[in-house]
């Protein structure tokens, strides 16, 4: 067992069947929170619609409960549970009572081992899933695509190309498999005795690795330039870059993270000045280092009028070309440090808020209390080291700036 005071009592191991398995103590909490982590890429395009079922129905009926029986005993708990998708993980959430937590234990239990799906439609009995992505996601396909190459994932064109000839229990007992998994449980006073629990109930569910993992990308590092996609159908003009980042937590993050801000993080920071308040060009600005299993790149995101795609990309360029050969000035730096620490703060305001954090970096092989030191890494961090991240990293001669507008490039609306 380990003990962080920001964390509390914290227990982590791996059981015999291969799940990582964290347990946070939370003594005096109303609230358990629980979060099964499984990996969950779209690696094979003919397993989409088997896929999207299973997510919509993981957590809803099993062999012995249907899907009003399910609803009953959660409710009996004071538990609500919940899926979401990501791209690359499948995370099963609960919360309930704090009482209630050794009953919704025992009710994962059922809906992993015991799943019933026959309440749903079979794969591709359904709608023909959409043929054509719209603007914005084929912006975003072509960016990666340009940035770091292809095959993959991320920058298929259609995932959703035949149907595997694969029933739901059987992808089930291929892909909610605890090796490769996660879960997290934050609640109880007794970190052991939550452990015991979980090994008792879990102790049939093997299987695994699924093979579902987002593969890196053919490239590390993005291949720079300008990209302009034309669609007359665009109701709005968008713009995405793709740059070189340090993720998490490697030596450097930090420094990138805070030059970021400065760029496009935040609500005063020079991107939102120049391109919303000075230029009126867009209606929404960000800018953020993306990190997932396939790689890690900083991303500027931006969304105009359309027509003003090419402007929008003039603007994102000299803004960056300034700051990388300027770098912040002190109260830029002062402001964004500011913002970050609070940031962090705000990011575990909640028990859920904290545990899907948690989850998170369990599932990205990072410490626990990574979040709650981060606040110390923004004191170590000098000015000069973030003004040597924005001339090294904001460098546009790095950068892809894609864009997708309405008019063809080189004209004027």
């Amino acid at each position: 067992m380990t003990t962080s005071p920001a964390l509390g009592s914290t227990l982590r191991t791996a059981l015999p069947n291969g799940l990582d398995t964290v347990v946070v103590a939370a003594p005096g909490a109303p609230l358990a929170e629980i979060r099964l982590v499984l990996p969950y890429a779209r690696t094979e395009p003919a397993l989409a619609a088997v896929q999207e079922l299973l997510a919509a129905g993981l957590g809803t009926a099993t062999v012995s409960r249907d899907r009003r029986a399910v609803a009953d005993r959660a409710a009996d708990l004071g538990a609500e549970f919940s899926t979401v998708v990501t791209a690359e993980q499948l995370v099963l959430s609960a919360s309930v009572l704090a009482e209630g937590l050794p009953g919704a234990l025992e009710l994962l239990a059922d809906l992993l081992l015991r799943p019933a799906y026959d309440h749903l439609p079979p794969p591709g009995s359904g709608p023909a899933p959409r043929t054509n992505p719209g603007p914005r996601t084929r912006l975003r396909r072509a960016q990666l695509r340009h940035a770091f190459g292809g095959p993959h994932p991320l920058v298929d064109d259609d995932h959703a190309t035949g149907t595997a000839d694969v029933d739901l229990l059987a992808f089930h007992r291929r892909a909610v498999v605890p090796a490769g998994a996660v879960l997290l449980i934050l609640g109880g006073d007794d970190p052991d005795r939550v452990l015991a629990s979980v090994r008792e109930e879990l102790a049939d569910w093997t299987g695994g690795p699924s093979g579902l993992t987002l593969p890196p990308f053919p490239r590390r590092e993005p291949t720079p330039g300008r990209l302009a996609l034309h669609d007359p159908s665009a109701d709005q003009a968008f713009l995405l870059t793709a740059g070189p980042a340090v993720p998490v937590p490697d030596p450097g993050h930090t420094a990138l993270h805070l030059a970021q801000t400065v760029l496009g993080g935040h609500a005063t920071s020079r991107l939102t000045r120049r391109l919303r308040e000075r230029h009126g060009l867009a209606y929404a600005v960000d800018a953020r280092i993306r990190q997932n299993g396939a790689g890690c790149w900083l991303e500027i995101d931006c969304v105009g009028a359309p027509g003003t795609g090419d402007r929008l990309a003039e603007e994102v360029t000299a803004c960056m070309a300034e700051l990388a050969r300027t770098g912040p000035t002190p109260e830029e730096t002062h402001r964004v440090r500011r913002y970050a620490a609070g940031f962090t703060r705000f990011a575990l305001a909640t028990r859920a808020e904290e545990a899907s954090a948690l989850a998170g970096f369990a599932a990205s092989g990072m410490d626990l209390d990574w979040l709650t030191r981060y606040p110390d890494a923004i004191a170590d961090t000098t000015d000069r080291h973030i003004a040597e991240a924005a001339a090294h990293f904001l460098d546009p001669a790095r950068t892809l700036v894609a864009t997708l507008d309405r008019t063809p490039t080189g004209t004027r609306p």
